[in-house]
């Protein structure tokens, strides 16, 4: 894949299905050295507030993300880029959906936790607007290792502002 492919990367982002779980599956075991299983996901999306969503490029899933909807922010659980399409953007478009669900007015932030030996992740979410709020220390049952909290807080777009208008000055001028 050329570089300039790769910096162009569209994807079609929706609903994780059943069917899309072998795929799913399989990024994830590519990903990560401590993989959910599939009662791990099951588990997690059977909760109502829990939801699955994958990235599909050409009919084929390339990336997903579980996130739980909480009273004031959605919480990433998981979430991985099959590894031949990392660096292409696709991470970007999933965070860009996520946070297009923020408002002022009901979830105002995301928050994930990331493994202090995952720098890609930590570069990249921070690169996506995250930062790192605290340090969750022995947060893994497999290893002793702490995770870092990151969070993006919703923003709301600047209105400019409006100048006021002397109207004698411009009628008279």
């Amino acid at each position: 894949m050329s570089q300039s492919q790769q910096q162009d990367l569209r994807v079609h982002i929706r609903w994780m299905i059943r069917r899309d779980m072998l795929e799913v599956l399989d990024i994830e075991a590519r990903n990560f050295e401590f993989p959910w299983q599939e009662e791990d996901f099951i588990r997690c999306l059977r909760q109502r507030n829990c939801i699955g969503m994958v990235a599909e490029r050409d009919d084929r899933v390339v990336g997903f993300m579980v996130y739980e909807l909480n009273k004031t922010r959605l919480h990433v659980l998981n979430f991985a880029v099959a590894p031949d399409c990392q660096r292409t953007g696709i991470g970007t478009q999933m965070i860009a959906k996520l946070i297009g669900k923020l408002s002022s007015q009901r979830r105002t932030r995301i928050v994930l936790e990331v493994r202090e030996t995952n720098l890609a992740a930590q570069l990249f979410f921070r690169e996506n607007g995250f930062r790192a709020v605290s340090v969750l220390r022995n947060y893994y049952e497999d290893t002793p290792e702490d995770a870092y909290m990151m969070q993006y807080r919703y923003r709301p777009e600047r209105i400019p502002a409006v100048e006021p208008t002397n109207r004698i000055a411009r009628l008279a001028g």
